[in-house]
C-alpha cells in the first residue's frame, strides 16, 4: 500500500509579483506626544504599503520596528481578547487588532490617537489606574456568606444568562473613554465599571448586590449616565452597555434584581 503524500509548490516569480499588487499604499497619521521633548502634542505621517486585509495593528508593528522604534502602544494578545490596545481610529474607539485597513477608507489618510478622557503617558499610552480603580470600587468578585461549599455553587442555566451579556468585557476601556460625562468629569465610574457591577448584582449566588448598587447610587454613579449610546457602540464585544446601565438603574429604583 503506498502512503500518499503532499506535493510542495514553490511560488514562481509571477506569483510573487501578483502578491506585492495586492499592496496599497497607506498615511497613517499618528498623534504623537512625548513628555520629555514636549508639552504639546503633534501628529505625524507614516507612509507604507500595506496588505489591505492586516490590520492597524499590523502597521503600527511595522512602524515601529522599520520606520520609528520610538512609537508607544500597548499590545498583547493581538486576538481582541486582553484589550490592551483600544485606541482611537478614524475618530472612533477600537481595537487596533481588529481593525483591518480595508475596513476605514485607506484612500484618505487614517488617524490613530489615545483613547479620550484618561492622561496621556506617551504616543498611544494611558494612564489607566483612574479606570481601573473604578472597576476595583464596584467590588467585581462573588460575594457570599456561610461556610464554603464543598462543591461547586450551582446556578441554572436561566440564572446565568441573566447576566451573560456582561460577563464578556475585556476591560479595554473603549466604552468609558468614549463617555462625553466621562470625559468632562473623570470621577465618574464609567460605563466598564458600571457593567463589571451588573455582572454580580444579578449573580443569583452572589449576595452583594444592595453593597454595590448603594456604591453606584453616589453621585459619581450611574446616575450620571446620559444615554448617548456611545459606549455600546464603542464596545468590541457587542455588549449592550447602556442596556445594562438601564438595567442597574431599575434595580436601584426598585431593588428586585
Amino acid at each position: 500500500m503506498s502512503t500518499p503524500t503532499l506535493e510542495k509548490h514553490s511560488k514562481s516569480l509571477d506569483d510573487l509579483e501578483g502578491d506585492q499588487g495586492h499592496l496599497i499604499k497607506v498615511t497613517f497619521r499618528i498623534r504623537r506626544f512625548n513628555p520629555e521633548v514636549s508639552a504639546d502634542a503633534t501628529w505625524q505621517d507614516f507612509q507604507m504599503e500595506m496588505d489591505p486585509k492586516e490590520r492597524v495593528l499590523d502597521a503600527l508593528h511595522k512602524i515601529k520596528w522599520e520606520l520609528d522604534g520610538t512609537l508607544t502602544f500597548r499590545r498583547s494578545c493581538a486576538h481582541g481578547i486582553c484589550g490592551s490596545d483600544a485606541m482611537r481610529i478614524n475618530g472612533k474607539n477600537r481595537l487596533a487588532c481588529k481593525t483591518l485597513i480595508k475596513d476605514i477608507n485607506p484612500d484618505k489618510p487614517i488617524t490613530v490617537e489615545a483613547i479620550k478622557g484618561l492622561t496621556v503617558l506617551k504616543d498611544l499610552v494611558v494612564d489607566m489606574e483612574p479606570f481601573f480603580q473604578a472597576y476595583r470600587d464596584v467590588m467585581p468578585f462573588l460575594i457570599t456568606t456561610g461556610n464554603e461549599p464543598t462543591r461547586e455553587r450551582r446556578q441554572s442555566a436561566e440564572d446565568r444568562e441573566r447576566f451573560d451579556d456582561t460577563t464578556k468585557c475585556i476591560l479595554c476601556a473603549a466604552c468609558t473613554s468614549s463617555c462625553p460625562v466621562f470625559w468632562n468629569d473623570g470621577q465618574y465610574f464609567g460605563p466598564a465599571a458600571i457593567v463589571n457591577a451588573h455582572r454580580f448584582i444579578f449573580d443569583s449566588r452572589d449576595e452583594g448586590g444592595e453593597q454595590r448598587l448603594e456604591i453606584l447610587n453616589d453621585k459619581d454613579g450611574v446616575w450620571r449616565c446620559r444615554t448617548t449610546f456611545n459606549c455600546t457602540d464603542a464596545c468590541p464585544r457587542g455588549i449592550e452597555v447602556t442596556k445594562a446601565i438601564q438595567e442597574v438603574k431599575r434595580a436601584l429604583i426598585t431593588r428586585r434584581f
